[in-house]
């Protein structure tokens, strides 16, 4: 299970932080604070460089995403947590429970201005590892049905070539 704490600014997995640089940080959070919804990359933009900033867009947009997705061992072509929707924008496939909501029902809290975000605490299960647990069965099991009807191909031909000399 991975825990974004954004009051810290620390990923944790099992108790234990992830290293993930500042930008691809806020990245993640904003993200994670919408689940299941496309992002554009214009968006990323707005939120994450104010208006004047002069950087490569493409290239560190492109950056944060990587450094997220190593931190959180998520495969380009099987994301479990971000999904890349070409030439569009990203998308945060897991389901986000956060901290209110897995304590259950609680009194509001009165709303500080532009704070919403950076209190926020957001855990998700770890469907990745699931899904990678189910992936390698799979392979397993694929090859060892190879091996066998190797193993059956090799043992018919030399009952065969046996026979046949006979």
């Amino acid at each position: 299970m991975f825990e974004l704490d954004v009051e810290a600014g620390e990923v944790r997995r099992e108790g234990r932080r992830v290293k993930l640089q500042p930008q691809p940080f806020k990245l993640l959070v904003f993200l994670t604070d919408r689940p299941g919804r496309l992002i554009s990359r214009e968006e990323i933009r707005t939120e994450l460089w104010p208006e004047g900033t002069f950087v490569d867009f493409d290239q560190s947009v492109n950056f944060a995403i990587k450094q997220i997705r190593d931190a959180l061992g998520d495969p380009a072509d099987r994301p479990a947590y971000v999904e890349t929707v070409p030439r569009k924008g990203y998308r945060f496939i897991t389901p986000v429970e956060t901290a209110a909501s897995a304590a259950g029902p609680a009194a509001p809290e009165p709303p500080v201005p532009g704070t919403t975000v950076r209190l926020q605490k957001a855990m998700w299960a770890n469907i990745a590892e699931l899904r990678m647990a189910e992936a390698r069965m799979r392979t397993t099991r694929n090859l060892s049905i190879a091996a066998f009807l190797i193993v059956l191909a090799v043992l018919v031909l030399f009952v065969a070539f046996v026979a046949f000399r006979a």
